[in-house]
């Protein structure tokens, strides 16, 4: 029986994924991004151990209310596939019970995933950044891993829910935009694309754990810039799905 190590649960999630959904936080990341507010996510240290059959058995008794909402259970974190044996027994328990699955991550991770694509109904994927360097920066890691996990949805597809934090001074401009479009244009079954504006909430947690806050300073994003990129950008997709489908048809 595998034992994850949780950092916390929202049993009534409205933003990660369809529907009303039960939301599982994972411990431990291996980014460092300059933007995270959870930055109490990092270690395992922090994480409280809990065994598969037993987080399975909360899921349970929350089924009725996400359930009638067409919703499900999301793994978060931190990064969810820093633990995979744990991740593929709930996504298996899932599986069994018909319930929805799915996984907001950043493919950071190293390793195969083959199995636990397969046993997934939906990947909420976030784009750090596009250009090797500047994501290097962003995240204090190379894009090597995310690349590879990009090779992997491609022989193990899984619907898509592209996300992005636009953060000011780093993504917020048309080029980067433009830049974002053509990455997410090479990944398989893109079904909607999110862009998150940046916020200061998590700055309390930096000085909480006294962690030099990276974007001291930096303001939070103009949401109402963002949601028409975001509009802009779901348009254009939806546009090219239907020219696709018209293709094949």
């Amino acid at each position: 029986m595998a034992v994850g190590y949780i950092h916390s649960i929202e049993s009534m999630g409205l933003v990660d994924g369809p529907g009303i959904r039960y939301v599982i936080f994972l411990q431990g990341c291996p980014l460092r991004c300059q933007f995270c507010h959870n930055p109490d996510t990092w270690s395992f240290r922090e994480g409280e151990p809990m065994e598969a059959k037993t987080l399975f058995a909360k899921i349970l008794r929350f089924r009725p209310y996400f359930e009638s909402s067409g919703g499900g259970v999301t793994f978060s974190g931190g990064e969810p596939f820093l633990q995979p044996m744990f991740l593929r027994e709930m996504l298996e328990k899932c599986r069994a019970a018909h319930i929805h699955t799915a996984i907001d991550t950043s493919g950071a991770a190293a390793g195969d995933f083959a199995e636990i694509l397969e046993l997934t109904d939906l990947l909420l994927l976030d784009i750090k950044h596009t250009e090797p360097n500047a994501y290097k920066i962003v995240t204090g890691q190379s894009i090597e891993h995310y690349r590879d996990f990009k090779r992997q949805l491609k022989i193990h597809p899984v619907d898509l829910w592209v996300r992005a934090v636009i953060v000011p001074g780093i993504h917020d401009s048309m080029d980067y935009i433009q830049e974002l479009w053509e990455e997410i244009k090479t990944l398989p079954r893109v079904r909607k694309i999110e862009l998150l504006p940046y916020h200061t909430l998590g700055v309390s947690k930096y000085r909480k754990l006294q962690i030099k806050y990276p974007l001291e300073g930096v303001l939070a994003m103009d949401k109402n810039q963002v949601r028409l990129w975001q509009e802009q950008l779901n348009r254009i997709l939806m546009t090219e799905s239907k020219a696709e489908r018209a293709g094949n048809s």
